[in-house]
């Protein structure tokens, strides 16, 4: 049963000329920045950030601060299932490689997998399922065995060939925290993912993001004005380079500037005790255009999607292949 899915790789360039594909998922952050009559100033000016941003952590033997430029691909995973003879493949998921060009030596270093985690299952279990069972007379916590498929999929994923035959090292998924918890700062320091909060409890997407086999740590770079959460497996701090992490932050600081400005482009820094929240009205905005509202409806959409055509379909394949994987 180990075998009974089978994952393919897919890359496409993220730069001011891309277009999303009418295969890309429509909720995914990226594909929202490049629709629209602003669209390629929307992402001429997100890598500008970028750059300017992974050149301000990686300042050494950088005077100019112009010595890196970072590029950023989109992996689009895909999933069949062996012996289908719809011959059906799911879009399953989408997340961005970075590499860092260095200017000085011509180098060209590959970056971390993971950054922006977008996912159709994930948008079942959140868009469809929880607010199903959050709307029962009886519901309480989540549903049985929330989160528990979509885990097993992804760890499927990240030990298979096609992952070991693209990437060098395990993923880190980089996004906020959460507006519900609160975060206390810490005496530890990173040079480049800078200071170590600690959260009072953990999320639902905490707990979620653990079934995938990722633990979370939170860090507030230098020059940001809130912590990140960071999940990750191994050792966060010792498995990969200054450079290499400079790739992540720099690219999900600059996204959550524009995704969440209430908390990433917020004009007051994080404190000592720190509560995220998106009602918080002192910030300010970046000059790129992103329809929130527009995501989160789509998401549920999405999530009805992958509910008609890939859950319920395959639900005795599903159920089957989950029983077989370990916990």
């Amino acid at each position: 049963m180990t075998n009974e899915f089978t994952f393919t790789i897919k890359s496409t360039r993220f730069d001011e000329d891309y277009r999303p594909s009418e295969q890309t998922r429509i909720t995914t952050n990226f594909a929202n920045l490049a629709r629209g009559a602003s669209r390629q100033e929307n992402l001429r000016n997100t890598f500008r950030m970028i750059d300017n941003r992974f050149n301000a952590l990686a300042h050494w033997d950088n005077p100019r601060a112009d010595r890196y430029t970072v590029t950023l691909d989109i992996i689009t995973v895909e999933m069949q299932i062996a012996g289908d003879d719809r011959a059906s493949v799911l879009p399953l998921i989408e997340i961005l490689k970075p590499a860092i060009v260095d200017r000085a030596t011509g180098r060209r270093i590959e970056g971390i997998a993971g950054n922006n985690f977008s996912s159709y299952v994930r948008d079942y279990d959140f868009s469809v399922l929880l607010p199903e069972h959050s709307g029962s007379r009886a519901a309480g916590g989540t549903p049985d065995n929330f989160g528990e498929l979509h885990g097993k999929l992804f760890k499927s994923f990240v030990n298979s060939p096609a992952y070991a035959q693209h990437f060098s090292k395990p993923p880190i998924i980089c996004l906020s925290v959460s507006s519900s918890k609160t975060y206390q700062r810490t005496e530890n320091h990173h040079p480049v993912l800078g200071t170590e909060y600690l959260q009072d409890e953990y999320s639902l997407t905490d707990e979620y993001f653990k079934k995938m086999g990722l633990a979370v740590r939170y860090f507030m770079p230098p020059d940001s004005t809130a912590p990140l959460a960071f999940y990750h497996t191994g050792d966060l701090l010792n498995d990969y380079s200054n450079l290499e992490l400079a790739g992540t932050v720099s690219t999900m600081d600059t996204f959550q500037k524009i995704y969440r400005p209430e908390i990433y482009n917020a004009n007051a820094v994080a404190g000592r005790i720190y509560r995220p929240s998106l009602k918080h009205q002192d910030y300010s905005l970046t000059r790129i255009v992103y329809d929130r509202e527009e995501r989160s409806r789509l998401a549920a959409e999405q999530g009805k999607y992958v509910e008609e055509h890939f859950i319920k379909p395959y639900r005795a394949v599903l159920d089957r292949w989950s029983a077989s994987q370990a916990v």
